[in-house]
């Protein structure tokens, strides 16, 4: 098989097409023929070793997949060969064969494309787990939502229109604020790009409180960190809570005497732990996920695919957030 390697710490232009025995499934496994994989930005942290997740060199990234089953492991059950499947195994997926737990998997209904499948789960998981458990986001509330156009914040407009919340877009150009308006937000602002100094930080602090209104946001998804964190905390309402989500802008500092004065909540968003310790409610989640994409409450935006030997450069743009929702990888 062909698979996208990283031999040695580094940037996309590091990763080599190389040949490869095909994996065979061990107990409990299924072997996947991967179809397409969805490029995040963990893509791009764990080729470089800044991802919590370090696996042995040489391996593929792609954290994400959808495929068919063409294998099963000893002791598998409710699977056969030919089955459909989208699946999270949190690297691997730039390959042309794969090897996953079966209990990991979920099936693709018949009726959506493996590139649709691919650019499901991670997102979407995350956010419902950041907004429903995390959140607790209930009708009527507020949402703000930083970096609203890539994959997880037009997962989190979305989840939230169809929780009957008022939604905040925050991007960072006017293509983006489009996106977010076409996901459902009820406005859509855009920031400057950072890095801030203080007047900056409280000019865009402004910007956020005037969008939310003075009541303030109810519940801030964060997947961006960095120098508008803190901007966006001043805006948070009475006992809200922020959802720390990612940092392609950087790991900031928050203030924590903000927290006090507003009684709110900072809440790590971890979906991939929370997956492995309550598979169950991950599952429940999941299980909402296909209902609400089968009454298009959502629809995961594939802005752009490419083939895998090529799929250096999706990771390359993911790298500058140049991304409007999710970049896909076709494998042959």
């Amino acid at each position: 098989m062909k698979a996208l390697l990283s031999h040695q710490p580094g940037g996309p232009d590091t990763l080599r097409v190389t040949d490869l025995p095909d994996p065979q499934p061990g107990p409990g496994q299924l072997l996947v023929r991967v179809r397409a994989a969805a490029i995040n930005y963990p893509d791009v942290l764990i080729i470089e070793d800044k991802y919590q997740l370090k696996p042995p060199r040489p391996f593929a990234p792609g954290g994400e997949i959808a495929g068919e089953v063409i294998g099963l492991g000893e002791g598998v059950e409710g699977w056969q060969q030919g089955d459909r499947l989208l699946a999270v195994p949190g690297f691997g997926g730039l390959s042309e064969l794969i090897t996953i737990p079966a209990a990991s998997a979920f099936r693709l209904p018949p009726e959506r494309s493996f590139i649709e499948g691919a650019a499901l789960l991670l997102t979407y998981a995350t956010s419902i787990h950041a907004l429903w458990d995390r959140g607790r986001l209930q009708a009527g509330q507020t949402l703000l939502v930083l970096g609203a156009a890539g994959g997880v914040g037009l997962a989190a407009v979305e989840l939230g229109k169809a929780r009957g919340v008022r939604v905040i877009a925050a991007v960072s150009s006017e293509d983006k604020a489009q996106a977010a308006r076409e996901a459902g937000s009820d406005d859509a602002i855009v920031y400057p790009r950072g890095p801030f100094d203080r007047d900056g930080q409280k000019a865009l602090a402004d910007q956020f409180k005037a969008a939310v209104g003075p009541a303030g946001a109810d519940v801030i998804y964060d997947p961006v960190g960095g120098d508008y964190a803190e901007p966006a905390l001043r805006a948070i309402a009475w006992e809200g809570r922020y959802l720390v989500v990612g940092f392609p802008a950087g790991i900031p500092k928050l203030p924590l005497n903000l927290t006090l004065l507003k009684s709110c909540d900072v809440c790590g968003v971890f979906w991939g732990a929370f997956a492995m310790r309550d598979p169950r409610a991950n599952a429940a989640h999941v299980a909402e996920l296909f209902q609400l994409w089968d009454g298009g409450k959502i629809s995961p935006r594939v802005s752009a695919t490419f083939p895998l030997d090529r799929a250096g450069e999706a990771i390359a743009a993911m790298a500058a957030r140049q991304v409007i929702g999710k970049l896909v990888v076709e494998i042959a």
